[in-house]
Parts: structure tokens; sequence; C-alpha cells
């Protein structure tokens, strides 16, 4: 599969006017929180960043949103390690910030690009891979956009330890249908898939984020499914 041009975001340090969020990635939360362009230092290295053991399992959100699941899975599973990821500042520093109120110190956020992830991970680094609502990208319609494009599913594979699973979750039938012939040219195995989550078997492992309440009210199914390597 022929990868696309990688995409670029700008720099924090290049932006005209600081807010309380970008200050707080630079500075109070530096230790935890990584700019685009300091995180691929980490490169190999987010387990001692975090300061985990070497053989601490290591898992990935994908567009962390508010933080709500972050912080969850985070205290949930203390004997892991998180790392975050989000482009947007404020649901940046708002997810480090409720893992941390809660006790939280297996965490990490990165700003970064998930069409780059190759750039600040290695090879069977990640345990594994949450991604909850993406954009569906239906209006206009850019499925190249999808973070479940076949080219990107592989390459977190390849990001991906043996035994690790990869969870996504969306409100959008279109996107999911979609992703599932993506999903069949990858080497992931589907462990379990549903139109109906809330009505499914899996129900009861599942955490209900922010936006999922929304829908939910809504009278919106979720559709989920689990791929495992």
């Amino acid at each position: 599969m022929n990868r696309p041009l990688r995409p670029l975001i700008n720099k924090t340090s290049l932006l005209p006017r600081p807010n309380e969020y970008t200050l707080a990635l630079e500075n109070e939360l530096k230790h935890l929180a990584f700019s685009e362009e300091r995180a691929p230092a980490n490169k190999g290295l987010w387990r001692k960043v975090i300061g985990v053991e070497s053989s601490t399992s290591l898992d990935l959100e994908i567009g962390t949103g508010n933080g709500l699941f972050f912080a969850h899975h985070a205290s949930q599973m203390k004997q892991r390690a998180l790392v975050g990821l989000e482009l947007k500042y404020k649901p940046l520093i708002q997810s480090i910030r409720r893992a941390q109120r809660v006790g939280c110190k297996n965490v990490a956020v990165t700003r970064y690009h998930a069409f780059n992830l190759d750039e600040i991970f290695e090879p069977g680094e990640i345990n594994n891979v949450f991604i909850h609502f993406p954009d569906p990208w239906t209006s206009p319609k850019k499925p190249k956009n999808r973070l479940t494009n076949a080219w990107f599913l592989e390459m977190i594979h390849g990001l991906q330890a043996p035994g690790s699973y990869l969870n996504f979750k969306t409100d959008s039938r279109e996107m999911f249908e979609w992703s599932l012939e993506e999903i069949k040219q990858t080497p992931y195995k589907v462990e379990f898939q549903t139109f109906d989550l809330h009505h499914s078997d899996w129900s009861s492992q599942n955490f209900t984020t922010g936006f999922e309440k929304i829908f939910i009210s809504q009278g919106v199914q979720i559709n989920f499914i689990r791929l495992s390597k």
C-alpha cells in the first residue's frame, strides 16, 4: 500500500500568541506532555520517559478528547503505561490533568499527527491501541483521511507487539462499513464486531465516553470492533 505524503502541523514554538494550554505544554507539564517538536526524542524510550519498567505494557489512545477514557484506563490499569495522542491543545492538557487528578503516574501525552506515528514509536513498542470516535470524514468525503484506512492500520500493526489488540468505536455507520473493507486488507484478525455495541455481548466491558453518551441520548447505535495481532 502506498503511503500518502506526511501531513504537517503547526509547530508550537512558532505560535504567534501562546495561550494557557500551549504554555502548560512547554512549561508546567513539560515532563509529561510533549510537543510535536520534542516527541520524536522519545522514540523507543516511552517507558523510560514515563518512569516504568521496560517490561511494562505500553498502550496508546489516538485522539484523547477531554480525557475521560484516558484517565479511566490509566487509573484502572495502573500496571500498564498509557500514551495519549491529541492534536488540539486544550483537550491534550485536559487529558493529562484529568489523569493526574485521579493519581495516575503511568501516563504521558503528546501532540502529534497519528499518520506520523512511526516517527515517535519503534516497531513493536506499543501494546493495545484505542481509537474512539475519530472524524468520520463523511462531508466532504475524504476517506483517505480516515484513521482506519488500510495503510494506516498496517502501520499500527507493525508498531504493536504480538498479542496486542486494537479497539475502534464510531457512531458513523458509513465509516464503519468502509473500515471493515479496509481491515480485510490488513494482517489483523477480527476478534469481535458489532453494529450496536450497547446491545451486544461486549456492552459490559465498554467504558462510555463523553461523545458516546451524547450519541446514545440521540438514539444513535455505536459501532465497535476489536482487532488482534
